[in-house]
């Protein structure tokens, strides 16, 4: 079993000296308490399934659902411990979940995610009262969006509930060499739940610690490089990058056409398959999501299985072991728990010098390209990246009091898409992709496997980010799927394991994902403590 580190700093009087309001602590409190009735609504780790049986049986609505969630959101992320990671409420949730009531009470449910809150991250274009801003103030006067990205689209389809937006890294961490995860310039810094002191880590910060922290059931969030997996890793949870061109990008703050994508973020693998289902569609606004229609699945859950692993060959990237101790301390027996379940494992190597600076050249030329393309088609004061810059710069003590915008004047000193500089890094960065299929088809493994990263690092907005381990660009730079599940913890820290595909293999990491899930139960819900101390 993986280890199952409870070594927590964890002291009830600083917490709540800390700022824990009584009405947070009584919402909490209530909460595990009211696990022993049958009829009670806990939101601590509920399931979507869970939710959608409460809704089913009457003992429950949507409204009430929405309310529960507000409150908790005012209790744990307003107040209380601030994880500060919902940057808007949607006023009109309530409104929404009514309706959606009434179409359940007339016969109609639209399927698992009817009435079901959701938080979606704040660079997904909501046609609504609410904000679209990537965290930027530059965006924060502009006007809404003409329509919703098309991934909020099928979620207002399927019957969820917008609860609000979640805080992120600004202009999803490409900002600035020396950025701090989770802060932005509109909704400051978001932390981390299972220690306040720690990054939330990625862009999909906001998402990723609100979702550990059971502030909405799911939560949609966007990756380029380690976005989503990031964020899953240091807040314990579920974390799925699709392969690119299975979920639309349209309506998304850009930057990159070659590496973007929007993915779920859950508690559990099951909620992670019932969120990809909502969100994978062909959109003919995004020319990738029309190739794989072939490959597209009605239904991720059939793919669930808890013996899942037997059988399966899954090639352990040997060279991103031995480099944290404690890391290793929870991923070797997660290893063994593969072999235990009847995986067999094999070793490989893979690294990615050979694309990295190409990566970086890729990011730089398509987030100039698209971010233009985005700010010339919304509207407002901002329209285009010179503009932003110019704000940014006019606005520097609210948005660059900690650090600056090198990365969007590298960008901005970028030619058109057509500069042979670009091509040449695109035509680098193909090797990733085969890189990954020629290991797979080696060594006959359905998988790469791998720890996801490290555990969390200080907050730290003198020196930015200190990220030691991470696994995210072999997939990010080649379009692969790429899951993070919990694994277990070191100090107190989530460690999540990592499995990672070929292209459209999003069923193949659901089964062993679930199948490690089921096997392990490493999950736990965060205990808001004000650090954590280190132990071996």
């Amino acid at each position: 079993m993986p280890q199952q580190d409870d070594a927590l700093t964890f002291d009830r009087r600083a917490f709540l000296g800390a700022g824990l309001a009584t009405g947070a602590a009584a919402l909490v409190g209530g909460d595990l308490k009211a696990a022993s009735g049958a009829k009670a609504l806990v939101l601590q780790e509920a399931t979507v399934d869970g939710l959608q049986a409460g809704m089913a049986a009457g003992h429950w609505t949507a409204v009430e659902l929405v309310k529960r969630y507000q409150a908790r959101i005012r209790a744990l992320d307003q107040a209380g411990p601030k994880l500060n990671s919902v940057i808007e409420l949607n006023p009109d949730a309530l409104a929404i979940a009514k309706a959606l009531d009434a179409e359940r009470k007339a016969g109609r449910v639209r399927g698992p995610l009817h009435g079901i809150p959701v938080l979606i991250k704040d660079n997904l274009d909501s046609a609504d009262a609410m904000k679209t801003t990537a965290g930027s103030l530059a965006l924060a006067g502009a006007p809404a969006p003409k329509e919703d990205a098309f991934v909020v689209r099928r979620l207002r389809e399927a019957g969820a509930v917008i609860l609000g937006k979640t805080n992120l890294s600004e202009w999803a961490n490409f900002r600035s060499t020396r950025s701090s995860s989770g802060w932005s310039g509109r909704g400051g810094q978001t932390r981390n739940p299972y220690a306040l002191d720690r990054s939330p880590s990625g862009s999909s910060s906001g998402s990723g610690a609100a979702t550990a922290a059971s502030l909405c059931a799911v939560a949609v969030g966007t990756e380029t490089d380690g976005s989503i997996v990031s964020p899953g890793n240091a807040n314990g949870l579920v974390g799925l990058k699709p392969t690119v061109g299975l979920v639309s990008r349209s309506g998304i703050i850009p930057i990159s056409s070659t590496q973007d994508t929007a993915g779920p973020m859950a508690r559990t693998v099951r909620d992670a398959a019932l969120l990809l289902n909502a969100l994978a569609g062909a959109d003919p606004k995004d020319a990738a999501t029309g190739a794989p229609a072939a490959h597209r699945e009605k239904d991720y859950t059939q793919f669930l299985a808890a013996e899942g692993l037997k059988g399966a060959r899954l090639a352990v990237v040997k060279n991103l072991l031995g480099v944290h101790a404690h890391v290793d301390a929870v991923i070797q027996p997660a290893l063994d728990l593969l072999k235990a379940q009847g995986a067999v494992l094999v070793e490989v190597e893979l690294k990615t010098a050979a694309y990295d600076e190409a990566e970086f050249e890729v990011l730089l030329y398509e987030f100039k390209a698209g971010l233009n393309a985005y700010l010339g088609g919304r509207g407002g004061a901002v329209k285009d990246l010179a503009g932003l810059m110019t704000f940014d710069e006019r606005e520097k003590a609210r948005e660059m009091p900690f650090f600056g915008q090198e990365l969007l004047a590298q960008a901005q000193a970028k030619g058109p898409l057509t500069d042979p500089a670009y091509r040449k890094a695109l035509e680098t960065c193909a090797q990733a992709r085969k890189d990954i299929l020629d290991l797979l088809e080696k060594h006959a493994a359905q998988a790469l496997v791998a720890p996801t990263g490290g555990p969390a690092w200080l907050i730290d907005h003198l020196n930015g980010d200190s990220s030691s381990l991470s696994f995210s660009s072999p997939a990010a730079v080649a379009g692969c799927p790429h899951i993070t599940v919990p694994a277990g913890f070191a100090s107190g820290l989530p460690v999540g394991l990592s499995f990672v595909s070929a292209p459209w293999q999003e069923g193949t990491l659901l089964k062993l994902a679930y199948a490690f899930e089921q096997a392990s139960r490493a999950r736990r819900p965060p205990r808001f403590a004000p650090s954590c101390r280190v132990t071996r």
